[in-house]
């Protein structure tokens, strides 16, 4: 069984009367790749500060590694590299040089570790350009490497991907996987650009106005996203469907969502096939369509109230 690097239990920030966030109990395992998502103002950057220690939690606890009192944290934070919101750049200094500085600020050793962090990064040519030059998606890169000094154990990055072209997407991603199979780093990242993040994350983790809705693995995701027929009968008539799904196609997986159609995988569902079950039975489809979740139409019929997009 894997170690868990953070357990959230309960974690609130309440910011006057307002909770930023409310009693999240969060579950990062080593070797994940964590995908945190949520809209603006649900919470994430306040989430992430918790855990960097940016910030500290008005009720519940944060454990990291197991250890959860205050100089234990302390220590454990120096095996995290992060970028947090917007990366703290000099943009009189060179690329090098804020590197340099971040180096020396958290007293990492060996000047040799910012060459091959900003070569992974793919800023090694623009290394001696003022920071104040730099394109958002240059600015970006430097703050992933600022992140990934000293071979952190534990990656939190909020946004990575943001400014970062399709081609600097792709590099991201692919650094991503390198460094969690080959180096065993376990990695938090928070970003809009749900689809990039489905392609990244093997787990997921879903937050709405301060709270977590629902953590789930990429394999379940993918499961309860699988291509699928919905079907909608009249609503009287959904628990007997329902019965005669069971009684001919036993084989069948089926889900009532909450709006009360139903959701219908098995290698032999097809169209045809669903619709002549209702038929025969006297019973009158409302919808028919054949469809294929997206992590975003997951999110948001789970933040709607719905379990998820099945």
């Amino acid at each position: 069984m894997k170690d868990f690097v953070v357990q959230t239990r309960q974690a609130s920030k309440a910011y006057g009367s307002f909770y930023a966030l409310k009693q999240v109990s969060m579950h990062v395992k080593q070797g994940d790749i964590y995908g945190l998502i949520g809209d603006n103002g649900a919470g994430k950057s306040t989430l992430l500060k918790l855990l960097t220690g940016l910030a500290r939690a008005t009720e519940g606890e944060i454990r990291l590694w197991g250890k959860y009192e205050e100089k234990e944290l302390k220590r454990c934070r120096k095996q995290i590299g992060a970028m947090v919101e917007q990366p703290g750049l000099l943009p009189g200094l060179s690329a090098e040089q804020n590197l340099e500085y971040y180096r020396i600020q958290k007293g990492i050793p060996g000047k040799t570790c910012g060459e091959e962090v900003l070569k992974l990064v793919g800023l090694w040519e623009r290394r001696k350009d003022k920071c104040g030059k730099l394109s958002p998606g240059m600015k970006q890169r430097l703050g992933l490497a600022m992140a990934m000094l000293g071979e952190p154990r534990f990656l939190i990055l909020d946004e990575p991907v943001s400014g970062l072209d399709p081609s600097g997407i792709r590099e991201f991603r692919s650094l991503m996987h390198r460094l969690n199979e080959e180096k065993n780093v376990t990695i938090l990242l928070s970003s809009h650009i749900l689809a990039e993040l489905q392609q990244t994350a093997t787990v997921f983790g879903f937050l709405s106005q301060g709270r977590l809705l629902e953590e789930i693995t990429a394999a379940q995701l993918e499961e309860r996203c699988a291509d699928c027929i919905i079907i909608r009968v009249v609503e009287a008539d959904t628990e007997r469907y329902a019965a005669q799904l069971e009684r001919f196609f036993p084989e069948a997986r089926y889900r009532v969502l909450a709006d009360k159609s139903i959701r219908i995988t098995g290698k032999d569902m097809e169209e045809e096939v669903v619709s002549r079950l209702a038929y025969e039975n006297g019973i009158l489809i409302t919808a028919l369509e054949r469809r294929r979740y997206t992590l975003e139409d997951y999110y948001m019929n789970l933040k709607n109230g719905g379990a998820g997009a099945c």
